[in-house]
This record gives C-alpha cells, sequence and structure tokens, in this order.
C-alpha cells in the first residue's frame, strides 16, 4: 500500500487509477471533481453515494428506463439517448470550426468519443448480446489502456471526420432499434451468446443479454454527459476570449 503523509497534491490528476479502500484522513479537498465508478463513498461519516444516484436519476430520469428489465423501457430510453445526441451533434454544428475534433483538458474530442461508442455498439451489443463474430469497426476507438487495439482490428491511424462517425453510428442504431422492436423479456434473461475467444471484451461471458444491453446504453448516456460537460467548458473559454 503507497501511503502519503503531508503530501501537497494540489492540481493533481489521478486518470485510470484504482482508487479502492483508499483512506484520505485529515484532507483539505476544494473546488475538486470525481468521476468514475464511484461506490461505497463515506465523506465524514457520511455514506454519500445514494444521495449522488438519487440526484442524477432526478436530473436525469432516462437513468430510470435504462435500468429497467422492461422492453418498452429500453426501447424508450434508447430514443431518448439518440435525442440527446442528435441535439449535441447540432450544437457542435453551430460552434467554431473543429470543436468536434477538439478535447478539453485531456479528454477524448467528440469525434472520438463517438468512436468509442462506434467500438462499444461493436463489442458489447453485437459480439456479446447477438454473439456476432465479425471484426469491429476499424475507426472504433477502444480503451488504450487495457486492451490492445490493433490486435481487436481497430486502426488507430484513420482520422475521420463527424459525418463519416455519424455515418456508422446510423447505421448501428438501426440495429439496435429493429432488435430492440422484438426482444421478449426471456430473451434479455437469457446468458450472452459471447463467442468462445479472447477477444474484448474478456469479462463478458456468465453476463445476461440484458447486462450486455445495459453497458451499452450505459456508456451512451455517461459519454453524452462528458462530451456536454467538455463543449461547455469550450464555449465558457470562447465567451472569456471574447470579452
Amino acid at each position: 500500500m503507497r501511503r502519503f503523509d503531508d503530501e501537497d497534491l494540489t492540481g493533481a490528476e489521478f486518470r485510470e487509477c484504482d482508487l479502492s479502500r483508499a483512506r484520505m484522513v485529515g484532507v483539505v479537498m476544494q473546488d475538486a471533481e470525481i468521476d468514475g465508478l464511484v461506490t461505497n463513498l463515506v465523506v465524514n461519516g457520511v455514506e454519500v453515494m445514494p444521495y449522488v444516484e438519487a440526484e442524477l436519476d432526478r436530473r436525469h430520469p432516462v437513468r430510470l428506463l435504462i435500468r429497467s428489465d422492461e422492453p418498452a423501457d429500453l426501447r424508450e430510453a434508447w430514443r431518448q439517448l439518440r435525442n440527446d445526441w442528435a441535439t449535441t451533434t447540432e450544437r457542435v454544428r453551430s460552434m467554431p470550426e473543429n470543436s468536434e475534433h477538439h478535447g478539453v483538458d485531456g479528454e477524448w474530442s467528440m469525434v472520438e468519443t463517438l468512436r468509442h461508442l462506434v467500438f462499444v455498439h461493436d463489442s458489447w451489443f453485437r459480439r456479446c448480446a447477438l454473439g456476432i463474430t465479425e471484426p469491429f469497426t476499424a475507426m472504433g476507438l477502444g480503451p488504450p489502456s487495457v486492451m490492445d487495439q490493433e490486435e481487436n482490428g481497430l486502426d488507430q491511424s484513420v482520422r475521420p471526420g463527424l459525418d463519416d462517425v455519424l455515418a456508422v453510428r446510423i447505421r448501428q442504431a438501426s440495429e439496435i432499434e429493429t432488435w430492440l422492436a422484438e426482444v421478449t423479456p426471456d430473451q434479455l434473461a437469457q446468458t450472452a451468446p459471447v463467442p468462445d475467444d479472447d477477444r474484448w471484451p474478456p469479462y463478458a461471458k456468465e453476463r445476461s443479454v440484458r447486462q450486455c444491453l445495459g453497458t451499452v446504453l450505459d456508456e451512451e448516456w455517461a459519454h453524452h454527459g462528458f462530451c456536454t460537460r467538455d463543449l461547455d467548458r469550450m464555449s465558457r473559454q470562447e465567451s472569456s476570449q471574447g470579452s
């Protein structure tokens, strides 16, 4: 276990770090941000995550639909997620040229975010939920810290434009919509037909079809939030530079 005593970590950034069971005692934490998979977080003796989750549900009711096991709710969740992305796409088109390729604070740009969701669709929906063994779409972006991109057929050298990625996204969305229109609760509860090989994701076996679809929906919601957050930051920067 690493221990930090009387260290000045002002401005420190922890990216893709596992901080499970971390203890922070006598710390000063002001203007801090935490984004990630956070559970059982106790602040000054209070478990705060139930409050955080309830507030997120209040702000984003689509989260309740995403967690449902009813096909009708899942269809509505997908419709709302697609509408949110359509609104954000129109927004970025109205921003200064190449805003869709601009990242903020080391985060993915909007185009890179959409490329990641192309990969999520191929891996968690086509491969895990449907059992399809076809290669992943080359323009997709996987999590670079935990997987070999080239071994999974991803081409990091490609530089697609927004319309190029959206064309793939439209095709993928139609695939999910067609499937959701007919899927039943029994089908959702079945064990996912994950192909028996060592391709990504390595930890999907024994999950249900519903859980694999849930990963797709969760990723769509979370990354839309990251994208709008960064577009907001870009807009604020532009406003401050223009004033």
